[in-house]
């Protein structure tokens, strides 16, 4: 059983939103940072948002600062992350990350992102934003 998964994309035109979902299967996402990158064809992985449950404390790339949105949903222990106003620069396939709070706290996997020790990833999700 993937520990984490995601869900959500798909193709969507630019201007559109897309709602992604990462879901944990078999532990509680009060104890971890959670992390959404993103890796488009050809492109190293980068970091996109990050939730820290400690503090609600959220971060975000320049490039989706103002449009992206990282929240949780504690009943159903699941993280979102609502793009807005997509451009095709956004097209990647997405993934979710969860680093164990008990090891690090939430600004070092936010501050460090891509360069921080993950615990679990999920597969990803595809979004494909094109006219």
């Amino acid at each position: 059983q993937l520990p984490l998964v995601e869900s959500g994309g798909g193709l969507v035109q630019p201007g559109g939103s897309l709602r992604l979902s990462c879901a944990a299967s078999w532990f509680n996402f009060e104890y971890y940072a959670i992390g959404w990158f993103r890796q488009a064809p050809g492109k190293e992985r980068e970091f996109v948002s990050c939730l820290s449950p400690a503090d609600e404390k959220t971060y975000y790339s320049s490039s989706v600062k103002d449009r992206f949105t990282i929240s949780r949903d504690v009943a159903q222990n699941t993280v979102h992350l609502q793009m807005n106003t997509l451009e095709p620069g956004d097209t990647a396939v997405y993934s979710c990350a969860a680093g164990d709070l008990t090891k690090h706290g939430g600004f070092y996997y936010c501050s460090r992102a891509e360069r921080a020790e993950w615990d679990y990833w999920g597969q990803g999700t595809q979004v494909a934003v094109s006219s």
